[in-house]
């Protein structure tokens, strides 16, 4: 049964690593729906966020030849239950939509919105959420006429304890030992 998946993936920032990343989901037939790449908690350490729709045993082999690639550090997937996640979304409407009681200063309230800027032409809005939050203020915004609209990946951390700097310690306490 296909479900939604979040992959995340730390690495250093190397050049040429998201195609290598994006070739296994492409060979796999797999469609990425979101994807972000962002510094982590860890100096120097990158981490991807990637978010699939696929079956678990998929998954579960992706995370593996993720894990495989050389610059790649480590490599694990998610449910949606085990992570707290967010997107971002900016709208630009025309600034005549705020004017003369249209409702869309009550409808950014409602929404938990806010207004970044507001120039003679026209108003950009924010939102943070999930994406069907994000898109159903982007299907209240419709009639005021939207300008442009773009909405970011998803970014994500997760519910368990264990951290990647803890991770990396015992990578670097096992190599320790193995040299000796």
């Amino acid at each position: 049964m296909e479900r939604e998946f979040t992959i995340m993936a730390y690495s250093e920032n190397k050049v040429g690593l998201l195609s290598r990343i994006t070739i296994i989901f492409t060979r796999r037939h797999i469609n990425i729906e979101s994807l972000t790449v962002s510094e982590s908690e860890v100096k120097g350490v990158h981490r991807f966020t990637i978010v699939v729709r696929t079956t678990e045993e998929n998954v579960i082999k992706m995370v593996r030849q993720i894990e495989k690639l050389v610059d790649v550090l480590m490599a694990s997937y998610y449910h949606e239950d085990e992570i707290i996640f967010q997107e971002i979304a900016l709208y630009k409407v025309p600034t005549r939509a705020l004017a003369h009681g249209s409702g869309v200063e009550q409808l950014i309230r409602d929404n938990n919105a806010r207004i970044l800027t507001v120039e003679p032409d026209y108003v950009v809005i924010e939102k943070t959420g999930h994406s069907d939050e994000t898109l159903e203020l982007y299907k209240k915004l419709e009639p005021f006429g939207i300008l442009q609209f773009n909405r970011s990946g998803r970014i994500a951390v997760t519910k368990q304890i264990k951290e990647l700097s803890h991770y990396l310690k015992e990578l670097d306490q096992l190599s320790s030992f193995s040299i000796v």
